[in-house]
């Protein structure tokens, strides 16, 4: 117990002054730091969500999670109502937005310069991909005035930072559920949707309509690893899918204009092809927040036309 209390504490020292001065709300505070301990924990507010990464087999005989949830009261000084635990099976496709409860319990977390409506309880992931928060920065920066495309959007917080900056953005996903977050979370930031699109399709679908029309001046591409949803006409790999998304995504490109191509598959290679047609820069290793232990989280590219 003082050993998982004495690690949070640590870490928490650590991200403490960092996370106030940026005025971030959400981030990890623990990533499997300790083996016997394997656990993710990210902080939400006064929330606290624990990811339980242990083997049914390799770790039966040590129930650690107790430890955890213990630890984390004595901290934070709060109660158990606070604190969310999830059982991250791997995930194939598009279970990881599958609902795994009906509380629509929401509040909404600050980042920087946006407010970012979550939900801890009813989905395995909370609405916010925390991984991501480097580039969310990186696109605020530079889409002033652009013209943003947001694809696999998910619940569309790139495209409000991208909004925040003064880009008008159009973000496509197939849930119908995500896109209204999304229009939740614009509105949350008092954008008017009036100079946004939400589009629900399914991307590839989407992008085979409207490939080789450039009408966009940033892209940002974030698939899922794999997908076989019942909406979609073929099943889904990224890697072996990767040319035909990055040919159509450079094909609505305006001259000058940039695509983010990032994705969570573990030892991704981006093509030949890519490499070749391409001016491509490794984008990875800047774009893994700084509270990230583990730093294989995601690969991310930018990918512009020679």
């Amino acid at each position: 117990m003082d050993m998982i209390k004495n690690r949070l504490e640590k870490n928490f020292k650590k991200l403490k002054s960092w996370s106030e001065r940026h005025q971030i709300e959400a981030f990890r505070l623990y990533d499997r730091d300790i083996p016997e301990y394997p656990f993710i924990v990210d902080v939400y507010k006064d929330h606290y969500v624990v990811y339980d990464k242990s083997d049914f087999i390799k770790d039966k005989d040590k129930n650690h999670l107790p430890h955890v949830i213990e630890a984390l009261k004595a901290l934070f000084k709060t109660s158990e109502d606070c604190i969310v635990i999830k059982k991250r099976e791997r995930q194939e496709g598009l279970k990881q937005y599958e609902k795994l409860d009906s509380k629509e319990q929401t509040f909404s977390v600050r980042e920087s310069q946006a407010l970012l409506k979550v939900n801890l309880y009813d989905y395995l992931d909370t609405g916010l991909f925390l991984d991501h928060r480097p580039m969310r920065q990186k696109v605020f920066k530079t889409a002033k005035d652009k013209t943003f495309l947001n694809l696999f959007c998910y619940t569309g917080s790139v495209s409000v930072f991208a909004a925040l900056a003064g880009a008008r953005t159009t973000s496509v996903d197939m849930s119908q559920t995500y896109l209204r977050w999304a229009q939740d979370n614009f509105e949350l930031n008092k954008i008017d949707l009036g100079d946004h699109s939400f589009i629900n399709a399914d991307v590839l679908e989407w992008l085979r309509a409207n490939r080789d029309h450039a009408a966009f001046d940033m892209i940002f591409l974030d698939p899922p690893t794999f997908s076989n949803s019942k909406k979609m006409e073929d099943s889904f790999e990224v890697e072996r899918d990767q040319d035909f998304l990055v040919d159509a995504c450079m094909s609505m490109l305006k001259p000058n204009g940039v695509l983010y191509f990032s994705n969570n598959k573990r030892k991704f290679k981006l093509s030949e092809n890519i490499l070749a047609k391409y001016t491509v820069k490794d984008l990875t290793e800047e774009s893994i927040p700084q509270d990230f232990h583990d730093k294989k989280i995601h690969c991310c590219f930018e990918i512009k036309n020679k």
